[in-house]
């Protein structure tokens, strides 16, 4: 049975500028906007971590994208998460914030766990919270 987790970060930039850097030729940037947390970014097909203490390797693809609505979807295909995980879906949506400049990113992981004894992935979770607020600094101080 699949499990929900979620959570939301306050930005300044804008959501177009902030989703550009997991959808656009900037997303190879993100390894040197936050080398603690990213340590390399590569294409592998197709166009154009630390978790927990320990370096985490994932293979992901791009399954869906809605510039529209400011919105992307990965899909885990390989690497550290799944081991623990038979499905992981990865969700990033922006949104500009009513009345107010910046905006807010709503993460959101679909997943179905091997077992019970896996953890949900709340560590994870908090990885992509810092991830985004040392994007959003970047991107904001240009």
């Amino acid at each position: 049975m699949a499990r929900i987790l979620e959570t939301t970060v306050e930005l300044k930039s804008s959501p177009g500028k902030f989703l550009d850097m997991f959808v656009g030729k900037q997303q190879f940037e993100v390894s040197s906007v936050c080398p603690s947390y990213v340590q390399g970014c590569e294409l592998r097909e197709g166009e154009m971590g630390q978790v927990d203490g320990e370096a985490k390797m994932i293979m992901e693809m791009i399954d869906s994208i809605d510039l529209e609505n400011n919105q992307v979807t990965f899909k885990v295909l390989d690497g550290d998460l799944m081991k623990e995980y038979t499905l992981f879906l990865i969700t990033l949506q922006v949104t500009s914030k009513e009345g107010d400049v910046g905006s807010v990113a709503h993460w959101h992981f679909q997943y179905v766990k091997i077992n019970e004894k896996v953890a949900d992935p709340e560590s994870l979770l908090q990885f992509a919270v810092e991830v985004s607020k040392e994007i959003d600094a970047h991107l904001f101080s240009w």
